[in-house]
């Protein structure tokens, strides 16, 4: 493997590394004021939820890299500790792009960028009219993380109040990840469109405890043909199939004529989700 000291990397070479292994990355879309009213709108990937009770979410607008100026939109939530958080989806990412244009201080990138801005209920900065979801947030903290170029600023918000478009809610009024149609950030000048084939589920384990990857035979465990996500599942089940269910199965589907030839069945099995019959192929 390629092992780097970060300290010994130039910024650039180090973020585009960073930016390019952490991702994708959500973009808040940060609508922000200054004290004197001027509007500002810029896009941050370094940015996540944090917590939902209370709800916060935090994200870094970090210092020029070719500057070390601040931006516009730490300078705001410095003087205003207020902002909207608003996600983007794949209908304004081009325009989202257009924002994060280094304009001079005072230009509204809502006019820039062809956003319509309107006004939030609990805090000063508007929102994006075209965003599927608006977070209104006041600002708690901002904790600098340092203070030459490429260092980051945590703005850490409370989200006050939340805004969502019925046009990506489904009928339990929840939000649908397909209409929502949500992008995340890259490296380089790359994004990727959540939705699609792009899109999958993976079960969690919170109520359940699988019997785990080490209790999986060797035989199977160390398979040419079996992947790790095919353990994964079968290390998932709480209990092997009963020895009489097994017998029944064996009798429904082919001879193997070789160990090979079971696991590459298992693994069709495996990929359609049918963990038990997998297993019961398998024993």
């Amino acid at each position: 493997m390629l092992s780097l000291d970060p300290k010994e990397l130039t910024i650039p070479v180090l973020q585009k590394y960073l930016q390019n292994a952490i991702a994708p990355r959500p973009i808040c879309f940060a609508s922000t004021i200054s004290k004197s009213g001027e509007e500002n709108l810029a896009p941050f990937s370094f940015f996540n939820i944090f917590s939902s009770n209370p709800p916060i979410a935090i994200f870094s607008p970090a210092y020029s890299g070719r500057t070390g100026a601040p931006k516009d939109t730490l300078l705001n939530v410095l003087e205003v500790p207020e902002c909207v958080i608003n996600v983007v989806s794949y209908d304004m990412v081009q325009q989202t792009s257009l924002a994060s244009s280094p304009f001079p201080k005072g230009t509204s990138e809502f006019k820039k960028a062809g956003f319509t801005s309107i006004p939030s209920e609990l805090v000063k900065p508007p929102r994006v009219k075209e965003s599927p979801v608006q977070l209104e947030c006041k600002v708690i903290e901002v904790k600098e993380l340092g203070k030459a170029g490429g260092a980051g600023n945590l703005v850490i918000c409370e989200i006050v109040r939340i805004h969502i478009s019925e046009l990506v809610l489904n009928e339990a009024k929840q939000i649908d990840v397909n209409k929502i149609d949500l992008v995340a950030r890259m490296g380089d000048n790359w994004y990727c469109r959540a939705s699609g084939d792009a899109l999958f589920e993976v079960e969690k384990p919170i109520m359940t405890i699988g019997i785990g990857y080490d209790q999986i035979p060797a035989e199977i465990r160390n398979s040419r043909i079996l992947s790790g996500n095919n353990l994964g599942l079968l290390g998932s089940v709480e209990q092997l199939p009963p020895v009489d269910e097994i017998e029944a199965y064996k009798k429904t589907i082919k001879t193997f004529a070789s160990k090979d030839e079971q696991h590459l069945f298992a693994k069709t099995l495996l990929e359609a989700n049918k963990v038990k019959e997998a297993w019961m192929a398998l024993l």
